[in-house]
């Protein structure tokens, strides 16, 4: 996806939150059990806040977090940083050098693609709370989709605490035209853009699959098949991956 395409749905998505939060504080936010909507504000906020030193200091912040203001109304911070946010990720190059949580790639461009993600994902998370949401962007969770399997789940897992580790299983996930091929090992977990046999599949619209990587829809949302204990285990993988 192209650099203005991401700042321009992480602007969309970010109106879209702030419209869908105001219409209460205190509702319960569903898929994420134990937050309400100001805690998805506040979280969306602050990583914000977060990413701006990232980019400013190219170091990783610390302390962190500092001291907030206690009486601080969630939207208008929501709705600041995320304006000082996009006025600092459209002034700089892509390129421009950044602290990032991803060694290959410490640059702007990395958390232009992870900040249109992240308001993508925690405007669900609002929207939901109402019995409101809308699908992410086609184009946007095919992407994501990428995002989570290629730089979340994929790589070392040898220091993971996991009762029940991989032995070779193998998950074919699909959407949007594009198939990722998904091993499971005890130690590693490698992802492959490719089609192969596979022991499960999920697939359907890139949005539902996206949301479902994030746990944030039910299986009923997407096309399941195959072994059920190689798609729990994979669950269990997505959900510390994305935590």
């Amino acid at each position: 996806m192209e650099t203005d395409r991401f700042l321009d749905l992480l602007r969309a998505d970010g109106e879209l939150l702030a419209t869908a939060a105001l219409r209460g504080l205190d509702a319960e936010v569903p898929p994420c059990p134990g937050w309400r909507v100001r805690d998805a504000v506040e979280h969306t906020a602050a990583v914000y806040e977060h990413k701006l030193l990232c980019i400013s200091e190219r170091a990783a912040p610390d302390p962190w977090p500092p001291d907030w203001p206690n009486d601080r109304d969630p939207v208008a911070w929501f709705i600041d940083a995320r304006g000082r946010l996009l006025d600092v990720l459209s002034s700089n190059d892509a390129t421009t050098p950044a602290f990032t949580w991803w060694p290959p790639d410490q640059t702007v461009g990395f958390w232009i693609r992870r900040m249109a993600q992240e308001t993508a994902v925690h405007r669900v998370d609002v929207q939901s709370a109402f019995d409101a949401v809308t699908p992410v962007d086609a184009e946007l969770a095919a992407d994501g989709v990428d995002e989570v399997l290629m730089l979340m789940l994929s790589g070392d897992w040898s220091e993971e605490p996991f009762e029940r580790v991989g032995d070779g299983e193998r998950i074919q996930v699909s959407t949007g035209g594009r198939a990722w091929l998904v091993t499971l090992q005890a130690k590693e977990v490698t992802v492959e853009e490719t089609s192969g046999e596979a022991d499960a599949t999920i697939g359907g619209a890139s949005s539902d699959v996206l949301l479902w990587l994030w746990g944030r829809a039910p299986d009923s949302a997407v096309a399941l098949s195959g072994d059920p204990a190689v798609i729990r285990l994979f669950r269990e993988r997505l959900a510390y991956a994305t935590d």
